[in-house]
């Protein structure tokens, strides 16, 4: 079936749990996640020089170290998404990964890639396994207890994606008595737990959304939950077989996951997000990766704290 052909093909992406990868050619957007021949072109990024952050305890790791290592996930279209056939990584999560490294004076070929799933990103960080975590990594207060934020670069909101032929589900209130899958770890699911949005047995999870849809496409779960720009991604792929339904009914604001303790870097990275929200290069990373020609998005707002 072509939709099984699809989902194997986004698993055979996306099933290692971690993986390094140098930087990739990036491929082109599409509509909220999606592929699309007619993307914008993406924007290059001036790489920064005698950069000097001397008390930044994680800047002295990169310096010593030549290169960074970048926190990313490999199964989400428009996002972060690996091809499997040449290891490169493309999206717009991977786009701000490459601007944060120029503004600290690191060029493309100086990035390593390292897939972090979902429930072990703060132990990455934390391990100083990378440098830092660009990965739809929402921010929230109990993860601010054990790691910090820099952004948010972008606003999400939770969503469902569902099989293209199913009208039984409209949106979070239709979810009970049907099986929902997310990834371990995310803000979604504990909110399908936390909102009892469907009853505990009927609840799914998996280290990645290519799982999770895997799994729609065989019909072993009724719904995938998360945020809006992911599943639009999905869907965008295969939209025959998948439509995203209702509205996001939560959001979902994305950050770039440091060591807690590291102020200034993190600081630093505030400056380099705003300078780009100030003179369009965001914009140009939104076109080029997520958005189509024309279309409009509520930029961010930094929240340094």
């Amino acid at each position: 079936m072509r939709i099984r052909t699809l989902a194997v093909g986004l698993l055979a992406g996306g099933l290692l749990l971690t993986a390094c990868g140098k930087e990739g050619t990036p491929a082109s957007g599409g509509d909220q996640g999606g592929p699309s021949s007619a993307a914008a072109p993406l924007p290059t990024y001036p790489v920064a020089s005698n950069v000097d952050l001397p008390d930044s305890p994680v800047f002295a790791k990169i310096k010593a170290a030549g290169k960074l290592v970048v926190g990313v996930k490999d199964d989400q279209p428009g996002l972060g998404q690996k091809d499997p056939t040449t290891g490169q990584y493309a999206g717009f999560d991977i786009e701000i990964a490459k601007l944060i490294a120029a503004g600290l004076g690191y060029a493309p070929d100086k990035i390593t890639y390292k897939v972090v799933d979902s429930g072990a990103r703060e132990q990455a960080i934390q391990n100083g396994d990378v440098n830092y975590m660009v990965g739809t990594y929402t921010i929230n207060d109990k993860r601010k207890q054990l790691v910090s934020f820099a952004g948010p670069y972008y606003q999400a909101g939770q969503d469902l994606l569902v099989r293209k032929d199913d009208d039984t589900i409209t949106g979070p209130q239709s979810l009970k008595g049907k099986k929902v899958c997310s990834v371990t770890g995310s803000t979604p699911i504990q909110r399908v737990r936390q909102q009892q949005l469907t009853e505990p047995g009927n609840i799914v999870e998996f280290q990645k959304y290519s799982q999770c849809v895997e799994k729609l496409s065989t019909k072993d779960v009724d719904a995938v939950t998360t945020d809006d720009a992911i599943l639009r991604g999905f869907a965008k792929q295969d939209p025959e077989s998948f439509k995203v339904v209702g509205k996001p009914f939560s959001q979902e604001p994305y950050g770039i996951g440091l060591d807690k303790n590291d102020k200034v870097l993190r600081d630093k990275m505030d400056d380099i997000l705003q300078k780009a929200l100030d003179d369009g290069t965001w914009q140009k990373i939104y076109d080029a990766t997520l958005g189509t020609p024309g279309s409009t998005v509520a930029k961010p707002t930094i929240q340094k704290y």
